[in-house]
């Protein structure tokens, strides 16, 4: 059996491109949080997300209980696997789930951070803290609904590069999750406007627009009052670089892109 791993901190991604790494490797199975996923259903076990507490999860995305690895164990030989993707906080992590499944040592090691890029990662973790949504990356339909009192909807479809459907994911807020941090949309326009608070040239900033989802970006309309001479994309440059240091200062966000659109333009002594 070829086994490989993808492991990064909770909250970074992993389950929401489970999927595609599977499909690009070809990949018909994954481990991901205590369920065997085969071609993009759930075969056997249950998910970590059901349980109440952290420490209860834990322990069933590590096979802690018995008859839950012997379940996932029979499964494997069952569907005769041959490439299984695990999912896991770390190399530790995934190790000690392919021990406890008695499966070949793992030859492939993946980190998140060699398939999501900074930005991404960060903003799945701002998502993470704000809001508390897990993806366990099987179809809607196939999610013990009882399970979850708060959030509970469809994801999204995953596509090859052929436009096939490869899977779905589902959105869940588990019990386990502990408190939320929430900011409001005012806030994260604020944010840009500060940012800009000290740059003589900025009369205004109207039409600001913030999406957080997979590669945050902002857009805003500017009205400038410069010097004749001034350079008009060095200015925009010099904005850019104030928003996105203040959404890494404070959120620790960092936009994949900041759009621009000069509203108004006065010149002195013109």
């Amino acid at each position: 059996m070829d086994v490989f791993a993808l492991y990064g901190p909770s909250g970074t991604g992993k389950s929401t491109n489970a999927l595609e790494l599977a499909h690009k490797y070809k990949i018909n199975a994954i481990i991901d949080d205590g369920l065997l996923i085969y071609n993009g259903r759930k075969v056997a076990g249950t998910s970590a997300k059901y349980e109440r507490t952290t420490v209860q999860a834990v322990k069933r995305a590590i096979f802690f209980y018995e008859d839950h690895a012997t379940e996932i164990r029979q499964a494997i030989r069952d569907f005769n696997i041959e490439r299984i993707l695990l999912l896991g906080t770390s190399q530790k992590m995934v190790n000690r789930i392919a021990n406890a499944l008695e499966i070949a040592p793992i030859t492939t090691y993946i980190s998140i951070e060699d398939i999501r890029s900074s930005s991404e990662i960060k903003a799945a973790l701002y998502t993470r803290r704000t809001s508390g949504k897990h993806v366990i990356p099987i179809p809607y339909i196939q999610v013990e609904q009882d399970f979850f009192r708060r959030l509970i909807a469809q994801g999204k479809k995953i596509f090859s590069s052929k436009k096939e459907i490869i899977g779905e994911t589902t959105i869940v807020q588990p019990d386990f999750g502990g408190g939320r941090m929430h900011v409001t949309e005012h806030v994260l326009r604020k944010l840009v406007t500060l940012s800009c608070n000290n740059m003589p040239e900025v009369e205004n900033i109207t039409k600001i627009s913030v999406t957080l989802n997979d590669l945050p970006s902002v857009s805003l309309e500017v009205y400038l009052n410069v010097k004749r001479g001034t350079s008009l994309p060095d200015m925009a440059q010099e904005i850019r670089h104030r928003v996105y240091k203040s959404y890494v200062q404070h959120l620790n966000i960092e936009l994949h892109s900041i759009h621009i659109h000069i509203g108004k333009l006065a010149m002195a002594g013109a």
